[in-house]
């Protein structure tokens, strides 16, 4: 296995046990890697995809809430709402990342960590959060930030009940 689907991987577990315990971040990132043998690159990708998730969710938890069809974000698995915020921050704001690996990793780590239906679920939200961004950049690319700040413009608000 690959250092940054390791770290994709270590990011999910981290924002799972805060998304269960409400644990201090900090606490979480000290407490998850007492004990564990991890090569730093695998380290500083986790640590950055999880701090970076963990900064917006409020505004991945947003966009997610609008695409994602007759799902109450709070009703979701839990290891599927963490992945699809961590994908869905990776795919805006990991430049470096091309959104169908996003896309690809995120599936492939829904087979190992999901139910049965994970890996279908997270393709499928995924796939409409990827042509809301055609969308969204159809007059040019634009930077991170403004490009959520869009994807909120143009995704119809849902009556969905918020995270």
């Amino acid at each position: 296995m690959g250092v940054r689907r390791k770290g994709r991987e270590f990011a999910l577990q981290m924002l799972f046990q805060i998304d269960m315990t409400r644990q201090d971040p900090q606490e979480v990132v000290s407490l998850f890697w007492q004990g564990r043998q991890v090569l730093d690159e695998a380290r500083r990708h986790a640590e950055a995809l999880f701090r970076g998730a963990l900064e917006v969710r409020p505004r991945l938890d947003q966009v997610l809430t609008r695409v994602s069809a007759h799902w109450k974000l709070r009703r979701m698995p839990a290891v599927d709402r963490n992945l699809l915020r961590l994908a869905l921050y990776e795919m805006l704001f990991e430049t470096d990342t091309p959104r169908v690996v996003a896309i690809n990793e995120a599936i492939e780590i829904a087979k190992k960590y999901g139910s049965e239906d994970s890996s279908q679920f997270v393709n499928g939200v995924l796939d409409r959060v990827r042509e809301a961004i055609v969308r969204a950049e159809a007059e040019g690319p634009l930077a991170p930030s403004a490009l959520l700040d869009r994807l909120l413009e143009i995704l119809p608000p849902s009556a969905k009940d918020a995270p």
